[in-house]
């Protein structure tokens, strides 16, 4: 990842039109809450958590991203989610999000 990318947000991002990189920029503010709050897996369902034990709320973030601009989004996403809350979070995130389109990180 380059500073440039560090500093001004990745470029998938970056091109949105106005409308859908504010709603971008809403649901990553929302991704970040969740996996300080409750991460993105857990080890028992109930809560948040569907019975593949992935966060519902995040689920259908990684759904709505995909709609918006497919697994290339939802990378950089992921990498945003990454910088901001490291590695581990953005591995939770990962199994949260299969079997949204294509994804495989």
């Amino acid at each position: 990842m380059s500073i440039i990318n560090r500093i001004l947000g990745e470029p998938e991002i970056r091109a949105l039109d106005p409308q859908n990189k504010a709603e971008v920029k809403t649901m990553i503010d929302q991704l970040i809450k969740i996996g300080k709050a409750d991460d993105f897996i857990s080890l028992a369902p109930g809560g948040p958590f569907d019975g593949q034990l992935h966060h519902r709320e995040a689920k259908a973030i990684g759904r709505r991203i995909h709609e918006i601009g497919g697994v290339e989004l939802m990378m950089a996403v992921r990498q945003t989610i990454k910088n901001k809350l490291k590695d581990v979070l953005a591995e939770h995130l990962d199994h949260a999000w299969k079997g949204i389109g294509t994804w495989r990180p």
